[in-house]
């Protein structure tokens, strides 16, 4: 398992719901906490691992050894977002660039656990900003579409990463957009 990098196919995928909660779920789920916490992240959405699911782990501590405040995410619906603020954010998808976001300061949102519970939750802060990142990404939308300034030229930052991208692919290093799709309806014809 390893982190996609923009402008990879898969982070402007729109997910799907994920109908069964299996072993292979659950060692999916503790490989992306390991993944997270090896990239010092705070949360991981599945596409950004390759995998077309509403799937999402977050640990705002970003502490391993703080197990208790793991959350898993299945299929979370946000309902309800108030208030306003901006503020920074950084993205395991777009390596060193940091942007200023504008978010909900509150948000009210539901998922299914990895027990098959559904959830209510109501997030405030930096943990309410993390969940609004995350869920964007599941639905192909990255934070740089929300962001109001940058650590930097955000078009020449992005152009380096699209740049590294096409090496890759030319490398065989990156799936192609037929590759992508087929690895796409694989996962679908498996979680049917």
């Amino acid at each position: 398992m390893r982190i996609v990098k923009y402008p990879h196919p898969i982070l402007r995928y729109k997910c799907k719901p994920l109908r069964k909660i299996d072993q292979t779920i659950r060692d999916i789920v503790q490989e992306m906490f390991d993944l997270m916490y090896e990239t010092q992240g705070v949360g991981l959405a599945a596409n950004q691992v390759d995998l077309p699911y509403q799937l999402i782990v977050i640990n705002p501590t970003g502490d391993a050894q703080q197990k208790d405040k793991e959350v898993v995410l299945i299929n979370p619906i946000i309902l309800k977002l108030r208030g306003n603020e901006e503020g920074e954010e950084g993205c395991l998808s777009f390596p060193d660039m940091r942007l200023i976001v504008p978010r909900a300061r509150e948000c009210k949102f539901q998922a299914i656990d990895l027990k098959g519970q559904v959830v209510n939750y109501h997030w405030k802060g930096f943990d309410a900003r993390i969940v609004q990142h995350e869920t964007d990404h599941l639905s192909g939308v990255s934070f740089f579409q929300h962001a109001v300034a940058s650590n930097g030229d955000l078009e020449t930052q992005l152009l380096k990463l699209q740049v590294k991208f096409k090496e890759d692919l030319k490398n065989g290093l990156e799936p192609t957009e037929e590759q992508f799709l087929e690895s796409v309806k694989k996962w679908e014809e498996e979680r049917a």
